[in-house]
């Protein structure tokens, strides 16, 4: 069935500027994820990529704070979905343990990177970083106690962002 272009730009307009997912936006204009989907993916082959123009979206919106803002969410939403992930008790503990030591590395960065003058971030950058350095020590000297450290990792991790997040 043939959409009418008005529809189109309504889906795109949703995902690019009220930065829906493309399955919320299909879902908001009634038509089937797969149709927007490859109404995505044609934009792209003609030049119109819908994620350039979303994250061009963010910074005319709301300048540089708000795309960092933006771009730290987007961060702590795949930093929780992976430590829920890592949850799984099929993966070997020290499988986990390094996951977690990269993934405590990458967040360190991006905070550290998006803190600049923020005392509190640059504070809990620094928390991360210690964490990091000892899951590292703990994995190579006593990998042993890694299902041990995955047991308080977590609630650990809640308590230094309360503390310093």
């Amino acid at each position: 069935m043939a959409h009418p272009p008005e529809l189109r730009a309504a889906v795109r307009r949703s995902f690019v500027v009220e930065r829906l997912s493309l399955e919320a936006a299909a879902e908001k204009h009634g038509v089937a994820f797969a149709t927007v989907r490859s109404w995505k993916a044609k934009g792209k082959e003609t030049g119109d990529d819908w994620d350039r123009a979303r994250q061009a979206a963010r910074m005319v919106v709301g300048g540089l704070g708000d795309l960092t803002t933006q771009v730290l969410e987007d961060f702590a939403l795949l930093f929780q979905f992976t430590m829920e992930e890592l949850q799984d008790n099929k993966i070997p503990a020290i499988v986990r343990a390094e996951a977690i030591a990269k993934l405590a590395d990458a967040y360190t960065k991006t905070v550290k990177a998006a803190g600049g003058g923020d005392g509190k971030l640059a504070k809990l950058s620094v928390a991360l970083e210690v964490l990091e350095r000892f899951v590292e020590y703990l994995r190579t000297r006593y990998p042993q106690h890694a299902p041990a450290l995955l047991e308080v990792l977590e609630p650990f991790g809640e308590e230094l962002s309360r503390l310093y997040g």
